[in-house]
């Protein structure tokens, strides 16, 4: 289906976007990179593996949004999380994948001081992502990805953020 748009966004995305199918991904990330989130003092890299199903059905111009499950764990034994959400993709060779969901962490339930673990204020937090990625090969896309774990203080005052910057490879299922 063609989309509309200016003559930037067609040669940047394309005039097309191809139907969406499942994907496994993985990806490597820096852990607490300090970007909408407190830099706070966790460390390390996070090893990220999922799965994202096809799109479910149409929201007129916001397009089919993908369900995904994924699973972050923290090599220097930091906060590793589990996350279920959606996903749209949005473009062709080069696309952007924004995304929501709900993820449940690992890391301290309680401000405890003195500790270079992180309070995220509550154990369910949401989940916020952002992925600029190239479509390398029919099967093959490459992303740069950003995730974000809050709650927005809905659960309290307590609510410094963890953001996580990293590159994801996804390879699509036949």
């Amino acid at each position: 289906m063609k989309r509309r748009g200016t003559a930037l966004m067609i040669a940047l995305f394309g005039a097309t976007a191809p139907a969406q199918a499942a994907d496994l991904f993985g990806g490597v990330y820096q852990h607490d990179v300090n970007i909408f989130a407190k830099k706070l003092h966790e460390g390390g890299t996070d090893l990220e593996a999922g799965y994202r199903g096809n799109a479910l059905f149409g929201l007129g111009p916001l397009g089919g949004p993908a369900p995904y499950v994924l699973a972050s764990v923290n090599t220097a034994g930091n906060t590793s999380f589990a996350a279920a959400g959606l996903a749209w993709k949005f473009g062709g060779l080069i696309y952007v994948r924004p995304g929501v969901g709900i993820a449940v962490h690992d890391g301290p339930s309680r401000r405890i001081r003195g500790n270079d673990r992180t309070d995220l204020g509550s154990r369910v937090l949401f989940e916020p992502e952002f992925a600029i990625g190239w479509q390398v090969l029919p099967r093959i896309s490459v992303e740069a990805s950003l995730t974000h774990l809050s709650h927005a203080q809905i659960f309290g005052k307590q609510n410094p953020g963890l953001d996580m910057l990293g590159l994801r490879v996804n390879f699509h299922l036949p």
